[in-house]
């Protein structure tokens, strides 16, 4: 398996390469070259697998530099119950994703009972074990520059504290974070771990790690690597929760299901598309996204307009709070047929500060092959949802995931089961549960008084050479 660029400037690599890699060298996104397909024989033999087997079966398709024993022993390394036992006290932790039953052909994927209580455990406690693996094979060490809205920062520092030949520079928005975020990610204390609040929003901090990435000298010389969402190791590992949801919903593989994911940066959502591209039976592909609409606007309207900084609204699903969605030069890339000069003129436009409008274009009449629709939230959706699924279903949500249902709902059909992949437990934004419910949500015995912990943290203003600097300064 081989992977290119969005943009078609950079020579193809293959897995390992692009997972240290990040950003490709001329600055767009890794791609297989072709979508390995998935058989109704494949997908019948994945029914009766544990998730660590689906989890190889899966990325064997992608990984093929990894051995197969190696890649085996990886999985079932990552994916166990030990690791992801931090949810609800009546999730199941064998079955890692479990599916709960809301109402008829309507579900929530628990893909948040990892050990940072979000769905970015799923990816990345796999991401932590594979750079290890291969930065052990190849002698090499690596300096990951990653930016966070919320989760990513903490589930990447969970699964990289104490690596061998890994450092973590993660960078946050100061303010737009809920404590319990912050406290996560702040109170680390290992060697390996570095946060970097700026003073700005995420898209500024999202910013400065795309300027360093493309610096092709500071990034050789410094080793820089990426965990962001844009890693490709992250999309795809986060492509088996949706065949393990499918195969959860269904008894046969001639029904369809659709996915509801609460949308910030695409990724996860792109995962889904990958998904469908590979062959699972996708009816829609449902995208939820905050005030910060963004995406919702561009599914509805054809234009793809980010905001400035200064138009980003702070939210109660913070980690939403994007209006630059890094993966979505992914789908794009499918949508226009796979032309990467037609990326790079796009996102030309968009990288100078414009936007482009694709609703007049031959492409935004192939939308309907993808199966995208979309809606948005704003707070007091998030609070009557939070409230609603309490009340009917006796469980409590994150406002993110709240935002998938509510969305859900507009644009579910009733003879098909819609999942909605949940974002994060509520705990980690207790403020707004409080508000909506009156009472705290639960969560772990380990976690009981983390915002008094000690923290350790670097205030920055957004500035690209101070964050090299600082890089620069801790790896000497």
């Amino acid at each position: 398996m081989q992977y290119i660029s969005t943009r078609g400037q950079s020579p193809q690599l293959g897995f390992s390469d692009i997972l240290l890699g990040g950003l490709m060298q001329d600055g767009g996104l890794s791609l297989p070259a072709e979508y390995p397909q998935v058989t109704d024989a494949e997908l019948t033999a994945m029914r009766s697998m544990s998730y660590a087997e689906l989890a190889f079966t899966i990325l064997s398709k992608f990984a093929t530099d990894i051995p197969a024993d190696d890649l085996r022993a990886l999985t079932a390394r990552t994916y166990t119950e030990q690791v992801y036992c931090n949810g609800r006290p009546d999730s199941d932790a064998k079955q890692i994703t479990p599916l709960r039953r809301l109402e008829n052909n309507l579900y929530l994927q628990e893909l948040s009972n990892g050990p940072t209580l979000a769905f970015k455990d799923m990816a990345m406690q796999l991401l932590g074990n594979l750079f290890e693996y291969v930065l052990t094979k190849r002698g090499e060490e690596i300096n990951i520059l990653g930016a966070t809205s919320g989760d990513t920062g903490s589930a990447a520092e969970y699964a990289m504290r104490g690596k061998r030949g890994v450092r973590v520079f993660m960078l946050s928005p100061r303010e737009n974070m809920s404590a319990f975020q912050r406290a996560q990610m702040y109170s680390l204390q290992d060697a390996n771990i570095f946060n970097i609040a700026v003073r700005g929003m995420f898209d500024d901090a999202q910013d400065i790690v795309k300027a360093v990435s493309n610096d092709l000298d500071f990034k050789a010389q410094h080793k820089i690597g990426a965990v962001n969402s844009i890693n490709w190791g992250r999309v795809a590992a986060q492509v088996i929760y949706y065949f393990k949801g499918y195969l959860s919903a269904t008894t046969s593989n001639d029904q369809e299901v659709s996915f509801a994911v609460p949308s910030g940066n695409f990724g996860n959502i792109c995962a889904g598309h990958i998904a469908r591209m590979m062959g699972l039976p996708i009816r829609k592909l449902i995208l939820a996204t905050n005030e910060n609409n963004v995406l919702d606007e561009f599914f509805r309207t054809g234009a793809y307009k980010p905001r400035k900084t200064a138009d980003v609204k702070v939210t109660s699903s913070p980690s939403m709070d994007i209006s630059k969605a890094s993966n979505f030069e992914r789908f794009i890339f499918d949508l226009v047929g796979r032309d990467p000069k037609v990326v790079a003129d796009l996102w030309k436009a968009v990288d100078s500060g414009g936007y482009f409008d694709l609703a007049a274009t031959p492409y935004w009449a192939r939308m309907e092959e993808f199966g995208f629709v979309s809606g948005s939230s704003s707070h007091a959706d998030r609070l009557a949802t939070i409230r609603r699924v309490y009340k009917d279903y006796g469980l409590m949500i994150d406002t993110h995931t709240a935002d998938g249902i509510k969305v859900a709902l507009e644009h579910r059909d009733a003879d098909t089961p819609t999942i909605v992949l949940e974002t994060a437990l509520p705990a980690k934004f207790e403020e707004t549960i409080i508000e909506a419910l009156g009472e705290k949500p639960w969560r772990p015995e380990s976690m009981r008084n983390i915002e008094a912990l000690p923290q350790r943290v670097e205030v920055m203003e957004v500035d690209v050479q101070a964050v090299k600097d600082f890089v620069k300064q801790h790896t000497a």
